[in-house]
Order: structure tokens, then sequence, then C-alpha cells
């Protein structure tokens, strides 16, 4: 999703309380599929990292696969 929100953006959007039901909805499914899209797209780049990419953020191998191997709404 190239016209992602970003983090901050997202936090304003569901902060929201005075919104009519239904956009309150809206704004939780698209703050969903914002998480789920973003986690999927760091998961996938999880799999194709070097080892020294992985050492350079604190990961090893097997915890790179751990987190990739993770469907996209899993936490």
């Amino acid at each position: 999703m190239s016209h992602a929100l970003h983090t901050a953006q997202i936090n304003i959007l569901n902060a929201q309380v005075h919104m009519p039901a239904l956009a309150r909805l809206a704004v939780t499914f698209a703050v969903a599929v914002v998480k789920w899209d973003t986690r999927r797209k760091t998961r996938r780049t999880l799999k194709t990292l070097e080892p020294d990419q992985l050492r350079d953020i604190g990961l090893d191998r097997s915890s790179a696969q751990a987190e990739a191997s993770k469907p996209f709404w899993q936490d």
C-alpha cells in the first residue's frame, strides 16, 4: 500500500471519539488493514535479509524465520 497512513495519523484517527458509529467501524477496519499490510510486507522482507543485515537489526536467522512464518493477522 503506497498510500498507507503513518502510525501517528492512524493513532489520531483511532482516537476520535465523536464519530458516527459507521465511520468509527470504517476507521477501525482501515487501521486493521494497514497494520496487516505492514506486517505482511515486513515479514516478507525478513525472509530476504542477509545474515549481516539481520545482525544490524538485532535478529538471528531463526528469530527472523519465526517472525516471517507468522500469518499477517498475528501479532
